[in-house]
């Protein structure tokens, strides 16, 4: 039987489609899926109930590479031409080769603090609490000095931002309620609440 004949059998007489496999970050244990489950139904009953105060209080932080500089999209090189006029031609060209580690907290209306990150650091839980202390602290007075008397969520994602270096800084901010939102994405739901005095 010819490649053509399986290829008809299976397309129009068992309507099979060949599929891709699609990259998802991770596979999750059940127990991982009911805990992201369960976090969002708490974060929409929230929401519910505080609506925009609460959203308004949620400061959450990414680390991201920052090239140099990005090639052109081939359509940002697009050029009008007459029919009849050959395409233009373009180098193929990589991304810079300098790339800076850039940690970025923000919250629903924008920016709060950008910080570059030194080249050779690595983002561990002691350079990230002196980011804490030192620059997002100072940034929040700056830009969302509210924040610091209605107090402050944070949503942290991995293991660096709550560690116990991290969450002891957190708990020494004194007079503020700051809570912890997280949720690991390879261990069950944590969340860690500090009233403050």
């Amino acid at each position: 039987m010819s490649s053509t004949s399986v290829f008809s059998v299976l397309t129009n007489k068992l309507n099979k489609k060949k599929k891709f496999s699609k990259w998802v970050p991770h596979l999750m244990t059940d127990e991982q899926k009911e805990s992201r489950v369960n976090f969002s139904r708490n974060f929409l009953r929230r929401f519910q109930t505080e609506q925009n105060d609460f959203l308004g209080r949620i400061i959450t932080d990414d680390e991201t590479w920052v090239y140099s500089w990005d090639p052109e999209t081939k359509r940002q090189s697009a050029e009008w031409r007459d029919f009849d006029e050959p395409c233009p031609e373009k180098f193929r060209r990589k991304q810079g080769a300098l790339k800076v580690m850039h940690m970025i907290f923000f919250y629903m209306n924008g920016v709060i603090l950008r910080w570059p990150v030194p080249i050779g650091t690595t983002i561990n839980a002691q350079y990230y609490k002196k980011v804490l202390q030192d620059k997002l602290r100072t940034a929040i007075r700056k830009k969302r000095p509210e924040l610091l008397e209605s107090g402050i969520l944070f949503h942290h994602d991995n293991s660096v931002h709550t560690a116990r270096a991290v969450t002891d800084v957190l708990a020494s901010y004194s007079g503020n309620c700051w809570s912890i939102l997280a949720f690991h994405l390879t261990l069950p739901l944590v969340i860690f609440t500090y009233s403050l005095k």
